[in-house]
């Protein structure tokens, strides 16, 4: 009875791989709020997505830690290519910052695709006398401690990025962290901090404006949306650049055939004409890598962030 009933479930099992994919509803894991840029993209690529493949792709906010919560859920899921994850380089961050992980970012992932490409802005409030990312520069080396940057919390993107810009440039900025993007920017405008590195989407309307005073752009090339912005590299800091991403992961172990159907639709959708317009304002530009390209970008990511973390000396967390 035994012998038979084992029998039944490798049956079904085989049975539901000879299906072809997809044949029931995609589950796309965001794991930040709904509303934000990631979300946006997510439902932008969800919904093309299940009008190419006739099957429901239904988006899945499940935010907390940082991303890892809905990394977590992920990570645990049945590699059949019916969960996936689209998610940031929060999860390349978290082995260098957290001090425990209930997956392996490493080895429970399948890279599918990176979708974009994400330069962030570096800004001042007004009331700093620096005009440009050199004058900043000396600014700070002439009153080293006196000038706060925000961030939308330890160890963010946004930290370490401007972590990054600190240690290049050998000045002493203070880091004021705070929940969230929204009100590190708030602290911004009201002059709590005085300067930030984060996305565009976020910061462009303050600077048309002149709310705030754009110096730089993290990227290696200018970007189209403030072609009369530098790089910082260009501005002042030799070879800095710092860009972040939007990536699709399915669990370790989905099969190869699968994450390349995954990669090559999620790549088409990326470049259509509607969606691509409507990228470089929240700062990014569409990628689509493939899979091997999408691995190695996303290993190379973990140990720069690992070497900026152990050099920031930024604290672990629980």
């Amino acid at each position: 009875m035994r012998i038979a009933f084992a029998f039944l479930i490798r049956l079904a099992a085989a049975t539901a791989f000879a299906q072809p994919y997809p044949s029931k509803p995609i589950r796309m894991v965001v794991p930040f709020p709904a509303g934000g840029s990631v979300d946006a993209v997510g439902r932008w690529v969800s919904q093309k997505l299940a009008e190419a493949w006739k099957q429901p792709v239904l988006v899945d906010n499940r935010a907390g830690a940082g991303g890892n919560v809905g990394a977590d859920i992920v990570a645990k899921s049945a590699p059949d290519g019916y969960t996936v994850l689209l998610t940031t380089p929060g999860l390349a961050i978290s082995p260098s910052i957290y001090r425990k992980l209930p997956f392996d970012p490493l080895h429970d992932f399948a890279p599918v695709s990176q979708l974009t490409d994400t330069f962030l802005i570096l800004v001042v409030n007004p009331n700093v006398p620096a005009n440009s990312v050199s004058e900043l520069i000396a600014l700070a080396r002439a009153q080293p401690g006196r000038l706060n940057y925000g961030s939308s919390g330890s160890g963010a993107t946004i930290h370490l990025a401007t972590e990054l810009f600190r240690i290049m440039t050998a000045t002493d900025f203070v880091h004021v962290p705070y929940k969230g993007e929204a009100p590190a920017y708030a602290a911004l405008l009201a002059n709590e901090v005085q300067l930030a590195l984060g996305p565009v989407s976020g910061l462009l309307p303050h600077i048309k404006a002149g709310r705030l005073r754009a110096l730089g752009v993290s990227s290696a090339a200018r970007s189209a949306v403030m072609p009369e912005v530098p790089t910082i590299a260009e501005a002042g800091v030799p070879n800095y650049e710092f860009t972040s991403w939007f990536g699709l992961f399915a669990p370790a172990g989905t099969p190869r055939e699968i994450v390349s159907r995954l990669q090559g639709e999620a790549a088409k959708i990326i470049f259509m004409p509607q969606i691509r317009e409507r990228l470089p304002a929240m700062g990014n530009e569409p990628v689509g890598s493939t899979p091997e390209q999408f691995a190695a970008k996303y290993k190379a990511d973990i140990e720069q962030y690992a070497a900026v973390i152990r050099e920031a000396r930024v604290p672990p967390a629980d």
